[in-house]
């Protein structure tokens, strides 16, 4: 029990890193493709997108690091003191994507479809990420 309120190990640190770089990565490549193949603001939701899905990830990551550092300083069988800053960043990540997706929709000529293609790096980036440090990493 007391192991789950541990600080990441270096290589979840380091996957994290990893996701979070690799999903950049193919949210301009993809971005790009877009651009190329369909328009300027396909390109730029794609971009939009991913942008959303990293800080979101970023945000999450934070917010997780933060309450696992908190539950491991507080000993004992209390509850832990977690900040309103701490709590702003784990809830504030789904006003933000809901923001921007509803300025997207009602304000903006940017497909949608690309925007939520965009979201979707993050997912694809864990995928690879995950495939590489298997067939890679574990040799």
């Amino acid at each position: 029990m007391a192991e789950a309120a541990q600080v990441p190990s270096e290589s979840v640190r380091r996957f994290g890193q990893r996701v979070a770089r690799t999903t950049l990565v193919l949210g301009a490549l993809v971005a790009l493709a877009a651009t190329l193949k369909a328009s300027a603001l396909a390109g730029l939701g794609v971009l939009l997108g991913t942008l959303l899905a990293w800080i979101n990830f970023r945000w999450l990551e934070e917010a997780a690091d933060g309450l696992a550092r908190l539950a491991k300083a507080q000993p004992g069988p209390q509850r832990p003191q977690i900040s309103q800053w701490t709590w702003a960043k784990f809830f504030a990540r789904y006003a933000l994507l809901a923001l921007a997706l509803y300025v997207t929709v009602s304000r903006s000529q940017v497909p949608i479809v690309s925007v939520l293609g965009g979201l979707l790096m993050l997912g694809a980036a864990a995928m690879a990420v995950g495939l590489y440090e298997v067939l890679v990493e574990t040799r």
